[in-house]
């Protein structure tokens, strides 16, 4: 799904700025970033070996030449991990060759959909690590809308398949810029730790095919790991609410994740969410087999 190592370390070597890492500019480059044997001299290896890890004729590196490439190209924590899965991939394997993929929640327990339901102050919902959407409150089915009632032109409840494929996107996410390059670097560093994942190959594959934007993100080969941070939604009745999201993994599934977007307190999106909230024992809620409120996907 990716474009494993090599690919990995040329477009870091990419980004480097000669002068950055203390070598002269020069008036003859005819490639953005460090050459190759710039990259082995700051590394301290042989160009020879430093070629062959890029063209994939030499695999599972050690510790000690990961540890030297990662500082030559000033990667942070994140990128030195995906570093390392790529140097010695899981044993799950690439699609397609028999192997068996850890998989991917698709469904919460229970008690994960009534502690969902009792969130009614906050907009709450679970996701695993392709970005779709398994169960999420009234309050979030309010927020989101058409997102998570599975509008065709979204392909169901898949955020980054609402992202990247359905133009109404544009409109609810208003920093859709920073999100499409924060879910596309997410998506690589998935496809990293899971090859063996039939569903997530297959996501990539449409959002690559389905427009410039996914595949011009994906060509960049970042990587990116977010836990927390500010979105601002923009709801066709009530306008933009800025939100304070927080990502929590879920016991005994670590490819799932409880997602909660709290009000900013700046009044506005306060009391917008309020209001939100009058409206969310509306139809859009169905009860879940416990009793429970949650999505179901023909809401509207």
């Amino acid at each position: 799904m990716g474009d494993g190592l090599g690919g990995f370390l040329k477009s870091r070597r990419a980004r480097v700025a000669p002068e950055s890492a203390g070598l002269p500019v020069g008036t003859r480059r005819r490639v953005p970033g460090l050459r190759r044997e710039e990259l082995a001299q700051l590394a301290g290896i042989s160009v020879e070996y430093y070629q062959r890890l890029e063209q994939g004729r030499s695999h599972r590196p050690s510790p000690e030449v990961l540890n030297a490439l990662a500082r030559a190209l000033s990667l942070d924590d994140v990128e030195r991990a995906h570093l390392e899965t790529l140097a010695h991939p899981p044993l799950d394997g690439p699609p397609g060759r028999g192997a068996t993929a850890e998989p991917a929640g698709n469904g919460v327990r229970p008690e994960t959909e009534r502690l969902l339901a009792l969130m009614d102050r906050v907009p709450a919902m679970v996701i695993n690590d392709r970005f779709d959407v398994l169960a999420a409150n009234p309050l979030a089915v309010r927020l989101f809308g058409d997102v998570l009632a599975g509008r065709p032109a979204g392909g169901g409840r898949n955020l980054a398949r609402y992202l990247f494929l359905d133009s109404a996107a544009r409109d609810f996410y208003v920093a859709w810029d920073e999100i499409a390059a924060v879910t596309a670097a997410q998506l690589r560093l998935v496809s990293a730790r899971h090859p063996g994942d039939r569903d997530l190959a297959g996501l990539i594959g449409e959002l690559r095919e389905g427009g410039a934007e996914f595949e011009g993100l994906w060509a960049a080969g970042d990587v990116e790991l977010r836990t927390s941070g500010v979105k601002d939604l923009r709801h066709p009745a009530l306008g933009v609410i800025t939100v304070n999201y927080e990502n929590f993994e879920m016991p005994g599934d670590p490819r799932c994740r409880m997602v909660t977007l709290a009000p900013v307190p700046d009044g506005a999106s306060e009391i917008a969410l309020q209001l939100l909230s009058t409206w969310a024992a509306g139809p859009a809620a169905t009860a879940s087999p416990g009793g429970e409120q949650v999505i179901a996907p023909e809401a509207r």
